[in-house]
């Protein structure tokens, strides 16, 4: 068993843990419970109910979060001539077709965390599913990093979209911004992932969807959220201060 900070230790007494609080109630309690000397990382956690042993209800994708994710995105590209050309206009950090292929393969290159292919180079990149795909770094059509595109893929990825997937007992874990945020940045990030999640529901689903919420920063203790008031409107959005 890990053994728990004081920090953590002290943060986890400053709340209740069987209470369920409101999306805001809970950003306010996340960003004031981290404590760390480092500008955490604010992740929500959605349990699904679904079977993510079926094809027909893992949960996948990728949104834009309005308000970014506070880190710096870097993104390699598998592409050639105009495309690799509209990839490096739009800020993509390594760029390359059989040459980055190779050197993924050779030299175990990986410094990047979006990988983005046009559908032409495919093929090559199949070749690297082993090493990108346990890493989640495998371009994939669900997700929109298999495009013709890669100009505007490249700078969403900047801007801070990010990519989700139910895991092997169905939650989802997306980052929603850091602690430093304003709590309406935080908030307009969490209900985009919410309205997405309910957006990409299985038709295979059955029974109640979303079965608990809870959010927590890096080093700080979770949040458990009402899965009933997790609608924000957008007069709700605009009181926040």
């Amino acid at each position: 068993m890990t053994r728990k900070g004081k920090r953590y230790l002290d943060a986890a007494k400053r709340l209740d843990r069987e209470q369920l609080y409101s999306p805001l109630e809970a950003v306010e309690l996340v960003k004031g419970l981290a404590t760390a000397r480092f500008d955490e990382t604010v992740e929500i956690a959605i349990r699904l109910g679904v079977d993510p042993r079926r094809a027909d209800q893992i949960v996948r994708g990728s949104l834009s979060l309005p308000s970014g994710t506070g880190r710096a995105v870097r993104v390699a590209v598998f592409a050639a001539g105009e495309a690799a050309a509209e990839a490096r206009a739009a800020g993509a950090d390594v760029v390359g077709s059989d040459d980055l292929v190779a050197r993924i393969e050779k030299e175990g290159f990986l410094e990047f965390d979006v990988a983005v292919a046009t559908p032409d180079l495919m093929v090559q990149v199949g070749r690297l599913g082993r090493v990108l795909g346990p890493r989640g770094l495998m371009p994939n059509p669900r997700t929109g990093t298999v495009t013709t595109d890669v100009g505007r893929t490249v700078s969403e990825y900047k801007a801070g979209r990010v990519e989700y997937r139910t895991d092997r007992v169905g939650n989802v874990h997306i980052p929603v911004g850091k602690a430093s945020f304003a709590s309406s940045s935080l908030m307009a990030n969490v209900r985009a992932v919410v309205d997405e999640i309910q957006r990409a529901k299985p038709a295979a689903a059955k029974g109640r969807y979303i079965r608990s919420v809870t959010l927590c920063s890096t080093m700080g203790p979770g949040v458990r959220v009402d899965p009933l008031r997790l609608r924000v409107t957008d007069e709700e959005l605009a009181a926040i201060a």
